[in-house]
């Protein structure tokens, strides 16, 4: 068993603020199960995969779960039950997007067991732009990307934000609260994922996709953050980071808003 410092107010790479102590088994496990849901205001499928995890000495291949139950339901008395395509991926028919205010449920039957979670799609924050910050040294410039949006003066915003570079192989996924700076204009940048120490150079396209959250999902995504460097869609590592889903599975399931926004270096 080992413990991690949580940071539940602000993003990974500021660590500041309050700290919340959650503990993280990270025994040399395999085979429990693994669940990825998410549900955004996008009108498009939506995606549960369903998994089993790996020990930390095997690779990141997880095995597919391809015979399990898969329903989603919301409060106003929708009921969609999910079309298993391949690698594990569920995909919704009936429901096409998310509904801001609504809680949607998550129920997997596999194997005599139910797994259950919860989600309230939060309320649209407007992503109105993105702004490059460049940093010069040693006549060198690099760059992080700030977007550009204001908090509601209501406490209890969360976000989620990943970044990509067209030139680039990897993404940045940065989670935020506003216990700092609420209802006011965003302050905080981005960092911008590199190759090798590559930086974005001119005619790149930085793309930030900006997510509301829940809180159950901030607080999981920044555990997550802490067991790896992809974030969430990069790999569930077997951990057991304090998930929503009840009945014993790792993972998540999150409804969200999400708005993606480029701008090109120049």
């Amino acid at each position: 068993m080992k413990k991690l410092i949580i940071v539940s107010a602000v993003s990974l790479l500021t660590l500041t603020a309050c700290e919340k102590e959650i503990d993280l088994n990270l025994e040399n496990k395999s085979g429990q199960l693994v669940i990825e849901g998410n549900i955004s205001d996008k009108e498009e499928p939506h995606i549960v995969r369903v998994t089993r995890s790996v020990a930390f000495t095997q690779a990141n291949q997880y095995p597919a779960v391809s015979n399990a139950l898969v329903i989603i339901s919301d409060n106003l008395g929708m009921i969609d039950t999910l079309k298993y395509t391949s690698d594990g991926n569920y995909n919704t028919e009936k429901l096409k997007a998310g509904v801001s205010g609504r809680t949607y449920t998550l129920k997997v039957l596999l194997d005599g067991k139910t797994y259950t979670a919860q989600s309230e799609l939060p309320e649209k924050v407007p992503l109105t732009g993105l702004k490059l910050i460049p940093m010069t040294f040693l006549g060198n410039t690099n760059y992080d990307v700030l977007p550009e949006y204001t908090d509601p003066p209501t406490l209890g915003n969360n976000y989620a934000f990943i970044v990509r570079a067209n030139s680039k192989k990897g993404i940045v996924f940065e989670i935020e609260s506003d216990n700092l700076g609420n209802g006011v204009a965003n302050q905080r940048d981005l960092d911008i994922p590199e190759d090798d120490g590559d930086s974005v150079k001119k005619g790149d396209i930085v793309y930030v996709e900006m997510r509301s959250i829940d809180k159950n999902i901030h607080t999981y995504y920044t555990a997550v953050n802490q067991l790896t460097s992809n974030g969430p869609g990069g790999g569930i590592s077997p951990a057991n980071p304090p998930t929503n889903i009840s009945g014993g599975a790792l993972g998540y399931f999150s409804a969200h808003t999400s708005q993606i926004l480029s701008i090109v270096v120049e």
